[in-house]
């Protein structure tokens, strides 16, 4: 037997880019289909939460609310404090490996069904259909010269794009500031500057992106495009041309037997590459540049109707089930992910489920250690901040133990607005001879003396002293 390795040249093809080159317009067609249809309930669904979120009211306020400057969030009766970003991390945490998750099984349908991006630049191709006309009138449009037909119908479609990108910076900004002042402000010249600043950011990043950069923002910026090939394997469910099927490629009247002419069932029509937002060809095997909306698979089956033919030229298939092999769902790194998410959402529901809606912060005046009253007390001074961080206003309970005979002066009931952050200075005193040592502990208590509302909270501190010989 040989010892040597048998070796295999391969030819390959390098294909050189430049980085700076200038971008290519690609002027895609309309075309309908079941896959389409998600696409524009989910365009519904998506558009519909954003612009009228920060519009519903929630217990007589904003019911999603980041109130920054309070360093409050408010989201549907829930409010957040900068104590809870760690929340805020978990959460974003189990985006990712939901995420994760996603792709092993189903590759980029998050690209080509949810993403802002990828909803907001269908908002712009539709209106940019409805004033310019079809993929044909549009390529003609743009070769022709300037007249007042073509001035008005550009006019047109970027006032229109103008419109909408203000709508959305407005919204945006909606959910920092309160929507309805902001609204009104915005038209009497009475809001921030700085209000002003981000709505005009947000609406030229918006036009920008959605309107004249569009598949580049997926192709050269996204990093998701970059690195989501490691999450896929031959069980990943993606959008693939049925090369055994489709080879070789001809054009041939309707209703002919592809088999009689020695052809396959495309018959190279680039319909596929017609529709395709990213201008690629799926028949050249799966792309990076592929978002994964399937409107090449619409494409191909309208065609495969038209002819006679069997739909699924191009669908949403695996590598497996193209090999003939047997595709599997459930299989290690998807269940990984799968415990993963699920382990995350169990403890999320539970930390949030469990949290207290109020909050105790003692502060020590460090002015100085401690003071001694005429009365021959020893007394420290504090700055309890009691936190309401529920929906409404409650009455709450001051007490202090830890040491013998200790007294505190001033008051011990308040009543704390919802949000509120009531700051309480205190003065503690004990006899000299109760203290055993320099550093003591006491412990500050909050309750909440509404017979309807039960909560309350302990914190620690230290009292300082001398210590009698």
């Amino acid at each position: 037997m040989s010892s040597q390795i048998p070796l295999k040249n391969i030819e390959t093809e390098t294909v050189e880019y430049d980085l700076y080159q200038k971008r290519k317009k690609i002027y895609t067609r309309r075309i309908t289909g079941f896959f389409q249809k998600i696409r524009t309930k989910m365009l519904w669904i998506l558009m519909l939460g954003y612009f009228l979120t920060p519009w519903i009211n929630f217990h007589d306020r904003q019911g999603v609310f980041f109130d920054l400057p309070s360093r409050q969030f408010h989201i549907f009766g829930i409010t957040f404090w900068p104590q809870d970003f760690f929340l805020l991390a978990g959460l974003l945490i189990i985006a990712a490996f939901a995420l994760f998750l996603l792709t092993t099984l189903f590759g980029r349908v998050w690209c080509g069904y949810t993403c802002p991006q990828t909803v907001w630049t269908m908002i712009f191709m539709w209106i940019e259909e409805k004033t310019e006309g079809s993929r044909n009138q549009r390529i003609k449009l743009d070769k022709a010269p300037m007249s007042k037909s073509k001035f008005f119908k550009k006019f047109s479609k970027h006032s229109l794009w103008v419109l909408f990108s203000w709508l959305t910076g407005l919204t945006f900004v909606g959910y920092f500031t309160p929507v309805r002042e902001l609204a009104l402000d915005f038209f009497t010249f009475d809001a921030n500057m700085w209000a002003y600043f981000w709505i005009a950011f947000f609406t030229g990043a918006t036009y920008l992106f959605a309107g004249w950069m569009r598949e580049q923002v997926c192709t050269f910026m996204c990093p998701y495009s970059r690195f989501q090939s490691v999450m896929f394997d031959n069980n990943t469910l993606v959008i693939s041309y049925d090369a055994a099927r489709g080879e070789g490629r001809g054009a041939r009247k309707k209703g002919v037997d592809p088999k009689e002419v020695g052809l396959g069932d495309c018959i190279d029509c680039n319909q596929c590459v017609h529709v395709c937002p990213a201008g690629i060809d799926i028949r050249d095997g799966l792309q990076y540049e592929c978002i994964g909306c399937a409107l090449c698979v619409d494409a191909c089956d309208e065609v495969m109707d038209k002819m006679g033919y069997a739909r699924g030229l191009v669908s949403y298939t695996t590598e497996n089930r193209l090999e003939g092999k047997k595709t599997k769902i459930m299989r290690p790194k998807a269940i990984g992910y799968g415990v993963a998410v699920l382990v995350m959402v169990v403890a999320f529901s539970f930390i949030v489920g469990d949290r207290e809606p109020l909050g105790l912060d003692v502060l020590k005046d460090r002015n100085r250690l401690y003071n001694q009253t005429p009365s021959g007390m020893i007394e420290n001074i504090y700055t309890v901040k009691i936190i309401n961080m529920d929906q409404s206003k409650h009455t709450f309970e001051l007490s202090v133990e830890g040491l013998d005979q200790v007294n505190m002066i001033g008051r011990k009931k308040f009543v704390v607005n919802s949000g509120e952050v009531r700051a309480i200075p205190l003065s503690i005193q004990v006899p000299p001879h109760v203290l055993q040592e320099q550093k003591n502990t006491i412990s500050f208590t909050v309750k909440s003396i509404d017979p309807s509302y039960e909560a309350s909270k302990t914190t620690e501190s230290r009292f300082l002293g001398p210590v009698e010989k």
